[in-house]
């Protein structure tokens, strides 16, 4: 009698999404579509470290935010210093601007990033604990058309894969000249407020964090507090009707948010969400805003800069509550090999890795399959061509090439040339009864 195995099952962490095919197929094409656009835009790609000096995060994101305040996962490392799982992107990309001189060239720096990113937050549905997120950011150049081009830019985006039932956010939240009038203002109606002591010491820090409170009986004390959007200086009042305007021009439709806040404290002027009413309380699937001051206060140079962070996780979903499935994301490989026989098995094991070598996707039927099986596996992975080989074509120099879909098929030898032309020309398959 064997031994029992008494260990208990693993599953992953609390608030961590496992991506397995099919799905993942979904999870990838949303991701990679969102790069490529990022790509046509002239945004180059940066790979930014998981883990961060936690001085970066406290610096750069802002201590009054739930994000440093409550979320990150901070430890100390074997040589005794703090560091952090990444929260979000923007901090990292500007220290590294910074520490490699990418501000010393030409302006604005246009980059993009993706991967996963860790905040300790209530799991639920589209909340995860390991979050994913493709940004880009432009740094160097306080012009409203880039502010108007980054927006659009995550509008195509959304659109690229098949997204529509999402709705744009925007405001503004000022600079360092209309910024410090309109806090004192802030400030001194909600002093006048019953605040609990927490609310009150998050008024003192950052008073623009009350108006973001979730829970209700704050919001309804501060339904007529002042909001930014009714207090800039003419400066960036005109800074953002030209953002406006040239959406407008684009077509990218936006409704105005004037309590939009966001959930760190670098954002000023230019401030956007993107929301979808079909995910429910987590209605958020990305966003960003212009951060000028940022640079300056993580030690570079007093440059501006502009970007967004999308959700890859919460587009995922977003695409499930359309009911949008993304064409040809089923499809595992182009071509699959079906071999009867050690021998034939043993030669097409050689014509994938061909294939491979060709730039052509493939795979192919292993441990001994029966020919009934090893089609079972052809239709599962998507392949859109079937290479049959058994002893008889094997002795006659032969494969069988078939197209699955069109049930047509013809006998090629076995070449590799001539197999990759009758792969990609299926309309010349000679049709038969098939096998």
């Amino acid at each position: 009698m064997s031994e029992q195995n008494t260990f208990q099952a693993l599953s992953a962490p609390k608030g961590v999404p496992d991506y397995v095919p099919p799905a993942s197929a979904t999870f990838i094409n949303v991701r990679d579509e969102f790069a490529r656009q990022a790509r046509l835009a002239g945004y180059q790609h940066i790979e930014l470290p998981v883990f961060e000096d936690t001085a970066l995060f406290a610096r750069g994101v802002g201590e009054s935010t739930d994000v440093v305040s409550k979320e990150m996962y901070t430890f100390a490392d074997r040589g005794d210093r703090s560091v952090t799982l990444r929260p979000e992107g923007t901090a990292g990309v500007m220290r590294a601007v910074i520490e490699h001189n990418l501000d010393r060239g030409y302006l604005p720096v246009k980059l993009n990033y993706y991967g996963p990113f860790f905040r300790y937050e209530r799991p639920q549905a589209g909340r995860y604990r390991q979050l994913q997120q493709v940004g880009v950011e432009a740094i160097g150049v306080d012009d409203p058309l880039l502010d108007a081009e980054v927006i659009a830019l995550a509008d195509r985006c959304y659109r690229a894969v098949g997204l529509t039932g999402f709705r744009l956010e925007l405001t503004s939240l000022g600079c360092r000249e209309c910024r410090p009038g309109y806090r004192e203002k802030l400030q001194a109606f909600l002093f006048d407020l019953p605040l609990d002591e927490d609310t009150r010491h998050r008024a003192e820090i950052n008073p623009l964090r009350v108006l973001d409170d979730k829970r209700e009986d704050v919001r309804a004390m501060t339904e007529d507090a002042p909001l930014m959007l009714d207090h800039l200086c003419d400066g960036c009042r005109a800074h953002f009707e030209t953002v406006t305007g040239t959406l407008d021009a684009m077509g990218v439709a936006y409704v105005i948010n004037k309590r939009m806040v966001r959930g760190l404290d670098y954002y000023t002027k230019t401030t956007f969400e993107f929301v979808h009413d079909g995910l429910g309380a987590q209605s958020g699937i990305g966003g960003g805003g212009r951060y000028d001051g940022l640079m300056a206060q993580i030690g570079g140079q007093d440059l501006s800069g502009i970007g967004f962070g999308l959700g890859v996780d919460r587009t995922v979903l977003a695409l499930e509550a359309e009911g949008v499935t993304l064409d040809g994301v089923l499809s595992r490989v182009d071509v699959f090999g079906v071999a009867i026989g050690e021998a034939a098995q043993g030669r097409m094991a050689l014509l994938i890795d061909e294939l491979r070598a060709n730039g052509i996707s493939a795979d192919m039927a292993y441990g001994g399959r029966g020919l009934k099986g090893a089609m079972k596996g052809a239709d599962r992975s998507g392949a859109h061509t079937a290479l049959v080989l058994g002893e008889r074509e094997l002795e006659a120099g032969e494969v069988t090439v078939k197209n699955l879909a069109a049930h047509e098929q013809r006998t090629v030898p076995l070449d590799i040339d001539e197999i990759i032309d009758a792969i990609f020309v299926p309309a010349d398959l000679e049709t038969s009864d098939g096998l």
